[in-house]
């Protein structure tokens, strides 16, 4: 070990140095040739005068272990590097172009932990109909879960996220779609269609983007128009009567002025569970899911670009399926009460969820030659519901249920619009540089019928803007530094509008400065190192949903994190292997969460003490042979609650190991966050057997999700361990055609995962989607 901490410290010693490619923006997911790559770019912390040694004493222990392994690891690249390639001559990893930063770069030229996501593995996620959850696992760090069904999806990025269930949620992962932030929970879930490329940006982006970012970013490019007339399809069906259409086709309408691209999404499931109460068969679990975008782009000189979209979703499917008492005392697994097939609803009329949705959006970009000015302005509407039987099942069972529980929560009208302004460099000097503003603003009304009592509507409002500015500068051929200013200020208010109970209003309001500094150094032409210190900050928030139910309103105080990451970067073999990695650590003052159930049944935001966490990532991709091609991706999250005094009510009728106080209630000091996987697994692998014009084709994908706590306190039953998914699709290409036929499997083992619990009434879990087996035809033209 003192042999690689010696090479370690020598290899962060070197002098950095930074690519000087630049790449168009705005364009597309790519797979360049070797020969349009340019020396590869990095940085070091040695020229701010910050030595390796120094680094690991500042830092807690957790780190200075994560910052010596991956020390060793870049030594251990560096020798790989070396050695002669062992691979064929004419196969290479594709060049992937991301715009993390807001401009279109290698994914191996940016101090960011960065994954991307597209191509086969998208497609292959969605050809079941699956929603934006599928996503969950399919990167290292990536986490995603809903007790809302195919809305309200909540997303967690190193561990770090919220389990809040309310649908004016806060959350510190925030969607990017078409570069503009979808911040109310509802507006997560839009449909998924004619994707480019995905983009998970993992730790702390609190200089560039949107809001609300302590944990990441999870941004969406859909497939934007373009001269050249193009077109893609998937169609497929399968189990349940599943089918679904995705595609889009786009091109010029008047030469050189004006292009246009229309896309289209469709997803039918018929409903499938029995209610074994009713004695109703196939009466929930189906799924019609319409949507739609047009863009058009217009280039009226070669100075000035707009591009105008308009979307619109259109879901009537089924919420959440609670199964009542499903998992035994004492034992996280599903026992005899359960039946993926059979629920035993008296109430929930089936579980109904409806929402529809629209919006629009104007990017337009002036480019003055020496700097492009952007501007990015949106806005998006959703209203809608959910109902469910709560308690997941009637007086008679199955098991002991103590009382009766049937509720509708929905939006009534909800409008966001958001202004974006930046002005970013255009010059191939050494400096380069961003500066813009941005605003937020949205307000909707919340109706939560929880029966026995008449409906509470509330409204929400939230404005926000910040003004922010980041610059990188090339100090020398193998080192650049970044680092960028954030400042935003938040205001949050609440008011009863009707209900039984006229609470007072709540408002809540905080301003901060977010700041982050890297600096990227390449070691060798194929392996480069960044080391990296972020600041973010998530606003105030208020949960107004407890007022429906006779508490009173809660508030939480605003949460900071301070985050250090060291990566690596590197292409190995002559290009035959990507291998990229991240070691981070970081701390957060007052976190966020939400102590969600227990046997009061409330859903309380209180702020702990402090968190703190460290863990790794690992991307990587193997061209094997021509014809085999093999990725990987692990993560690892450490998550710990630190707080002696934090205390949270518990289940009805579980297990909890956890101290308690006089009262009955569980300290949670030590807990790992809720919802955070300790470690995820993702492997994909596609063999090809080439056929005249095309080839016989194999792809085959899997997830793994290490040990999960549901929530912040520990027990005995509510926690996932070692739950996994795997797909497979056989089929044959057409490469000169364009298309391509197979066959597929989702979920193809048949798995039952518990993805979550209700802890208020009795041991009620909810599962992963079931097994669907079908055809599927693709195209592009």
């Amino acid at each position: 070990m003192s042999q690689v901490r010696n090479i370690g410290d020598a290899i962060a010693r070197k002098f950095l140095k930074r690519r000087d490619a630049r790449y168009p923006s705005g364009g597309d997911l790519a797979y360049r040739s070797p020969n349009g790559i340019a020396a590869n770019a990095w940085t070091t912390t040695q020229r701010r005068g910050v030595s390796t040694g120094y680094l690991m004493h500042s830092l807690n222990s957790s780190l200075r272990r994560a910052l010596t392994l991956s020390c060793g690891a870049a030594a251990l690249v560096t020798a790989m590097a070396a050695a002669p390639a062992a691979f064929a001559q004419d196969t290479k990893v594709g060049e992937v172009i991301i715009t993390a930063q807001k401009r279109s770069e290698n994914l191996q030229d940016v101090p960011v932990s960065v994954a991307a996501i597209s191509g086969e593995r998208l497609q292959s996620t969605f050809a079941a109909g699956d929603d934006i959850l599928a996503l969950s696992a399919k990167a290292p760090g990536l986490y995603a879960e809903s007790s809302n069904g195919r809305v309200a999806p909540r997303f967690y990025i190193r561990g770090l996220g919220n389990a809040d269930f309310d649908l004016a949620a806060s959350q510190p992962v925030s969607i990017i779609q078409d570069e503009v932030v979808l911040e109310n929970v509802v507006l997560k879930s839009s449909p998924l269609y004619d994707l480019d490329r995905v983009e998970v940006l993992r730790g702390p982006q609190g200089t560039l983007f949107g809001r609300n970012t302590t944990a990441g970013i999870v941004k969406f490019d859909t497939i934007k128009p373009s001269e050249e007339m193009k077109g893609r399809a998937s169609a497929s069906y399968g189990s349940f009567n599943t089918f679904t259409f995705d595609g889009g086709v786009g091109g010029a309408l008047v030469e050189g002025k004006l292009a246009a691209r229309a896309s289209v999404l469709f997803q039918h499931r018929d409903d499938w569970i029995d209610n074994g109460f009713t004695k109703k068969k196939n009466v929930m679990g189906g799924f019609n899911e319409r949507a739609a975008r047009l863009q058009l782009l217009f280039t009226p000189t070669e100075k000035l670009d707009a591009l105008f979209n308009v979307h619109g979703r259109d879901l009537d499917g089924t919420a959440a399926v609670f199964r009542a008492n499903v998992l035994t005392k004492g034992s996280n697994k599903l026992n005899a009460n359960y039946d993926r097939d059979t629920v035993y609803f008296d109430a929930g009329a089936n579980n109904p969820q409806r929402y529809k949705g629209y919006g629009a959006s104007a990017n337009i970009g002036y480019d003055f030659g020496f700097a492009k000015l952007t501007s990015i302005t949106a806005y998006e509407n959703t209203h809608g519901f959910s109902r469910g039987d709560i308690d997941g099942g009637n007086p008679t069972g199955p098991g002991f249920i103590p009382f009766q529980s049937d509720t509708q929560d929905g939006i009534k009208d909800l409008d966001q619009w958001t202004q974006e302004v930046r002005l970013a460099s255009n010059t191939d000097g050494a400096l380069s540089w961003q500066v813009g503003g941005f605003y937020f603003d949205t307000t909707y009304a919340i109706q939560t019928n929880p029966f026995f009592a008449p409906a509470t509507t509330l409204q929400q409002k939230n404005t926000a803007w910040a003004v922010f500015g980041q610059a990188s500068y090339k100090v020398s051929d193998q080192l650049s530094l970044t680092g960028g200013l954030r400042y935003t200020d938040d205001d949050k208010d609440m008011k009863v509008l009707s209900g039984p109970n006229m609470a007072a209003p709540v408002s809540v309001s905080d301003s901060h400065l977010s700041w982050d500094l890297s600096a990227f150094y390449t070691v060798s032409e194929d392996v480069s190192v960044y080391a990296k210190v972020a600041s973010g900050f998530r606003g105030p928030s208020i949960q107004g949903r407890d007022i429906a139910f006779f508490s009173p309103a809660s508030a939480a105080k605003s949460e900071t994190i301070m985050s250090y990451e060291l990566g690596l970067k590197s292409e190995l073999f002559d290009r035959r292997v990507r291998l990229n990695g991240a070691v981070f650590a970081y701390s957060i003052d007052d976190p966020q969460f939400s102590a969600v159930g227990g046997g009061s049944n409330s859903n309380r935001l209180i702020n702990a003490k402090k968190g703190e966490a460290y863990g790794l990532e690992l991307d990587s991709e193997f061209v094997v042979t021509p014809n085999f091609v093999v990725t990987a991706g692990y993560s690892y999250a450490h998550t710990e609650i630190k707080d002696r005094t934090l205390a949270v009510a518990t289940c009805a009728a579980c297990t909890v190991t956890d101290p308690k106080t006089a009262s009955g209630a569980a300290l949670v000091d030590g807990n790992p966050f809720p919802n955070a996987p300790k470690y995820t697994f993702d492997f994909t692998a596609r063999y090809a057997y080439p056929v005249a014009s095309g080839e016989l084709f194999a792809f085959t994908d899997w997830k793994v999700q290490g040990y999960t706590n549901l929530f912040l306190y520990e027990s005995k039953e509510f926690y996932s361990k070692g739950d996994f998914e795997g797909g497979l699709k056989l089929g044959y290409a057409n490469k000169e055609g364009g298309w391509e036929v197979a066959a597929f499997a989702r979920n193809i083992t048949n798995e039952h995962n518990i993805k979550g619990a209700i802890d208020f009434n009795n041991l009620t879990a909810f599962v992963n989607e079931p097994r669907v087996i079908g055809v599927s035809i693709d195209a592009r033209f």
